[in-house]
C-alpha cells in the first residue's frame, strides 16, 4: 500500500492535560473516532513524571477497539515537547519521564544556566522549571548518577511511542528544535551542550518526521488484531504538528496561533534577528527542519483557571460587554501562570473589576488573552493573516478583539486541535481545506488607548 492509498490513519496524540488516539479519514479530514483520557503525572518516585504504563495500555486498548471499527491503515504520533525518554540497554525506561512542570533545586538550576549554550547558539531561551530538555538531562545526570549511568538512548518524546510500538529508536527535529538547547537551527546540527553534557553516544539516530519507522510489532499487531502489517511514522512535535497542515497550503508570509494548554505562536516567512530571549522568543523548527521564529504563553491553562473561577458565559452578552468594560478601564494583568510568557516575572492583578458581572469578567479574561497573543506575535516580527486553531477558535471574544488589536484577518480553523490533523499528513496524505471562519479586523472604540494603558500597567 503507498501512503497515497491510506483509507484513514490512527494517531496517537499525547498533549499535557490529555490524551487520546483519534482516527481520521484521508479523505475528508474528519476525526471519525477519538478515545481520550486524562494525562496524569505520579507524584512519588524520584521525581514527579508521566504514567507512562497507564499512558501505554490506554494506547494499546484504544488502538485494539479503533482496530475493528472503524479501522485505519497507518499510525501516526505526536505529543507534547519537553520531554525526553532515557532508555536502558533493553529499551525499557531507565528513568521516569520527567514531568516538566517539576522545579530542581537551586544549584542545580545555576550549575545548568553556566551549563548551557548562549542563545544565538539555539536560539532557545533559558526556560523555567524543565521546561528546556537539556535542564531536565543535567538535573537526572546530576542527582541520579547511578541511574543515569545505565542510559544507553536517549530518545524525543513522540519518538519514544514509536518506538515502543515499531522497536525503532530515532529522535526528531521538531522535538530537538522546540527550545531543548540540545539543537542549533542554523545549521541544524546537534549543540555544544550535547557534548557538554557527554550524551552525544546516547542520542539515537535522527530521523524525518515523515520517515515510516517500520511496522507495528509483531506481537503487538497480534495484540491488537491487525489483520495486515500498519506501519508507523516516526511522529512530530504537537505544536509544529499543528503548523504543518499550513506549510503545505498557504504561502508566506502568515501567522499560526496554535492553542492547547500552551499558545504557540509561528511568524512563518520571519527572520531570528530580533528575537529576545528575556521574554519567551524562540526558535521552532518545523517538519522540513526549516528554523521559524515562535514565542509562548500558557494561554490555555490560565483560561482554564478563568473559566473555573468566571462559570458558564453566553458568548454574546459577553461580547456586547466589551465596550463598558473599556469605558470602565476593568483589566487583568499578567502572568496567571507564572514561569513564561511576554512579561516574565510579573504578578497577576485586576483592575476594576470589583463589581464587574461575569460577563465583564469573561470579557477581561478575554481581552487578557487577546492582548497576550497580541504581544507574542509582535515579538516574532509576524505579518500577514493570523490562522487560530485549536480551542481558542471557538472563542469568538476572544477572536474580535485579537483581529481588532493586529488590524489584521484572524482565521479560526474548528476542531478541538490540529494536532491530529498535523500529525496524520506524516503518512503523505493531502491535506483536506476544513471550514474557516474570517473575522475581518473592526475598529472597537477607546481599544488602542485601552492597550496603552495596559501596557503602562504591565510595566
Amino acid at each position: 500500500m503507498t501512503a497515497s492509498s491510506y483509507r484513514r490513519i490512527a494517531v496517537l496524540d499525547i498533549g499535557k492535560t490529555n490524551a487520546k488516539v483519534v482516527v481520521l479519514d484521508s479523505g475528508t479530514g474528519a476525526e471519525i473516532a477519538v478515545l481520550k483520557r486524562p494525562n496524569v503525572t505520579i507524584k512519588t518516585g524520584p521525581y514527579p513524571h508521566y504514567d507512562t504504563e497507564a499512558l501505554w495500555s490506554f494506547a494499546l486498548d484504544a488502538l485494539k477497539s479503533l482496530a475493528r471499527e472503524p479501522g485505519f491503515d497507518a499510525i501516526s504520533i505526536t505529543t507534547h515537547g519537553a520531554a525526553a525518554a532515557l532508555l536502558d540497554r533493553d529499551g525499557a525506561l531507565a528513568m521516569p519521564v520527567i514531568d516538566y512542570e517539576h522545579e530542581y533545586p537551586e544549584e542545580i538550576r545555576d550549575a545548568y544556566t553556566a551549563l548551557r549554550p548562549a542563545f544565538d547558539e539555539t536560539f532557545s531561551p533559558r526556560l523555567a522549571m524543565g521546561l528546556n530538555v537539556g535542564a531536565q538531562l543535567h538535573y537526572q545526570k546530576t542527582a541520579f548518577p547511578e541511574a543515569f549511568a545505565e542510559v544507553a538512548t536517549i530518545l524525543t518524546y513522540a519518538q519514544y511511542w514509536t518506538a515502543r510500538l515499531t522497536g525503532v529508536a530515532a529522535n526528531e527535529l521538531t522535538s530537538l528544535g522546540c527550545h531543548t538547547d540540545l539543537w542549533n537551527p542554523k545549521t541544524s546540527r546537534y549543540s555544544s551542550l550535547v557534548d557538554r553534557l557527554g550524551i552525544r553516544d546516547l542520542m539515537a539516530p535522527i530521523r524525518s518526521a515523515f520517515d515510516a519507522l517500520g511496522p507495528v510489532l509483531p506481537e503487538i499487531a497480534a495484540e491488537l488484531g491487525l489483520a495486515a502489517p500498519v506501519p508507523v511514522h516516526c511522529g512530530i512535535h504537537d505544536s509544529n504538528a499543528s503548523l504543518l497542515p499550513h506549510l503545505v497550503h498557504r504561502a508566506a508570509p502568515f501567522a499560526v496561533v496554535s492553542t492547547g494548554t500552551w499558545v504557540i505562536n509561528f511568524g512563518v516567512g520571519g527572520d531570528l534577528d530580533h528575537l529576545d530571549p528575556n521574554r519567551d522568543a524562540l526558535a521552532n523548527v518545523d517538519a522540513y527542519g526549516r528554523a521559524v521564529p515562535s514565542s509562548r504563553f500558557m494561554g490555555g491553562r490560565e483560561f482554564e483557571i478563568l473559566s473555573a473561577d468566571i462559570g458558564q458565559v453566553d458568548e454574546k452578552a459577553a461580547q456586547a460587554a466589551i465596550g463598558a468594560v473599556i469605558d470602565k478601564g476593568m483589566m487583568l494583568l499578567p502572568n496567571i501562570a507564572p514561569g513564561s510568557g511576554p512579561f516574565p516575572g510579573k504578578a497577576s492583578r485586576w483592575i476594576g473589576a470589583e463589581e464587574a458581572s461575569r460577563e465583564e469578567r469573561y470579557a477581561v479574561a478575554c481581552l487578557y488573552l487577546a492582548l497576550m497573543t497580541d504581544a507574542c506575535l509582535g515579538l516574532i516580527g509576524a505579518k500577514g493573516p493570523v490562522i487560530v486553531e485549536g480551542p481558542f477558535a471557538l472563542n469568538g471574544t476572544y477572536l474580535k478583539l485579537l483581529a481588532a488589536l493586529t488590524g489584521r484577518e484572524v482565521m479560526a480553523v474548528p476542531g478541538s486541535t490540529g494536532t491530529s490533523q498535523g500529525a496524520a499528513l506524516l503518512t503523505g496524505i493531502r491535506p483536506v481545506s476544513g471550514t474557516e471562519t474570517h473575522i475581518p479586523p473592526t475598529d472597537i472604540p477607546e481599544l488602542a488607548a485601552y492597550r496603552a494603558r495596559w501596557y503602562a500597567a504591565v510595566e
